[in-house]
Protein backbone atom coordinates (compact mmCIF):
# COMPACT_ATOMS: atom_id res chain seq x y z
CA UNK A 1 0.00 0.00 0.00
CA UNK A 2 2.71 2.10 0.74
CA UNK A 3 4.66 1.63 -2.29
CA UNK A 4 1.34 2.61 -4.60
CA UNK A 5 0.09 6.03 -2.60
CA UNK A 6 3.90 6.55 -2.81
CA UNK A 7 3.96 6.18 -6.41
CA UNK A 8 0.49 7.83 -6.97
CA UNK A 9 2.44 11.01 -5.33
CA UNK A 10 5.48 11.18 -7.69
CA UNK A 11 3.24 10.83 -10.39
CA UNK A 12 1.14 13.67 -8.97
CA UNK A 13 4.15 15.71 -8.36
CA UNK A 14 5.94 15.18 -11.75
CA UNK A 15 3.16 15.33 -14.30
CA UNK A 16 2.48 18.94 -15.46
CA UNK A 17 -1.15 18.26 -16.51
CA UNK A 18 -1.65 17.61 -12.89
CA UNK A 19 -3.85 19.67 -11.17
CA UNK A 20 -1.91 20.52 -8.15
CA UNK A 21 1.20 20.66 -10.59
CA UNK A 22 -1.01 23.57 -12.21
CA UNK A 23 -1.99 25.74 -8.90
CA UNK A 24 1.60 25.48 -7.56
CA UNK A 25 2.83 27.04 -10.79
CA UNK A 26 -0.04 29.80 -10.79
CA UNK A 27 1.06 30.44 -7.11
CA UNK A 28 4.23 31.11 -7.95
CA UNK A 29 3.58 32.85 -11.00
CA UNK A 30 6.06 30.91 -13.43
CA UNK A 31 5.35 28.68 -16.42
CA UNK A 32 3.78 25.20 -15.64
CA UNK A 33 7.50 23.82 -17.22
CA UNK A 34 9.65 25.83 -15.58
CA UNK A 35 7.98 24.42 -12.28
CA UNK A 36 7.66 21.02 -13.15
CA UNK A 37 11.60 21.30 -14.51
CA UNK A 38 12.53 22.60 -10.99
CA UNK A 39 10.83 19.86 -8.73
CA UNK A 40 11.75 17.21 -11.18
CA UNK A 41 15.29 16.96 -9.82
CA UNK A 42 14.03 16.59 -6.28
CA UNK A 43 10.95 14.45 -6.76
CA UNK A 44 13.35 11.81 -8.91
CA UNK A 45 16.43 11.55 -5.88
CA UNK A 46 13.66 10.88 -3.45
CA UNK A 47 12.51 8.30 -5.66
CA UNK A 48 15.20 6.31 -6.09
CA UNK A 49 16.08 7.12 -2.46
CA UNK A 50 13.56 5.72 -1.48
CA UNK A 51 13.79 3.15 -3.50
CA UNK A 52 17.41 1.79 -3.15
CA UNK A 53 17.28 2.40 1.08
CA UNK A 54 13.79 1.87 1.47
CA UNK A 55 11.97 -0.83 -0.53
CA UNK A 56 14.95 -2.94 -1.30
CA UNK A 57 16.94 -2.67 2.26
CA UNK A 58 13.49 -3.93 3.63
CA UNK A 59 13.09 -6.08 1.43
CA UNK A 60 15.83 -7.71 2.30
CA UNK A 61 15.51 -8.24 5.80
CA UNK A 62 17.59 -5.02 6.90
CA UNK A 63 16.89 -3.62 9.92
CA UNK A 64 14.26 -0.30 9.05
CA UNK A 65 16.23 1.92 11.09
CA UNK A 66 19.31 1.50 9.44
CA UNK A 67 16.86 2.05 5.93
CA UNK A 68 15.83 5.40 7.90
CA UNK A 69 19.05 6.77 8.75
CA UNK A 70 20.47 5.51 5.22
CA UNK A 71 17.64 7.31 3.18
CA UNK A 72 18.04 10.40 5.72
CA UNK A 73 21.58 10.81 4.81
CA UNK A 74 21.13 9.90 1.44
CA UNK A 75 18.75 12.61 0.95
CA UNK A 76 20.54 15.39 2.89
CA UNK A 77 23.82 14.39 0.76
CA UNK A 78 21.94 15.09 -2.54
CA UNK A 79 20.58 18.51 -0.95
CA UNK A 80 23.83 19.85 -0.43
CA UNK A 81 25.24 18.90 -3.26
CA UNK A 82 22.29 19.49 -5.81
CA UNK A 83 20.77 22.29 -4.10
CA UNK A 84 21.13 25.59 -4.80
CA UNK A 85 20.63 28.55 -2.33
CA UNK A 86 18.20 30.70 -2.24
CA UNK A 87 19.42 34.42 -2.84
CA UNK A 88 18.04 36.93 -0.14
CA UNK A 89 16.66 40.02 -1.13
Amino acid sequence: IGALLSGSIFGDHCSPISDTTILAATSCSCTLVDHVETQLPYAVATAMTSLFFGYLFCGFGFNPLLSHLCCFGFIVVIIFSIGKRIPLY
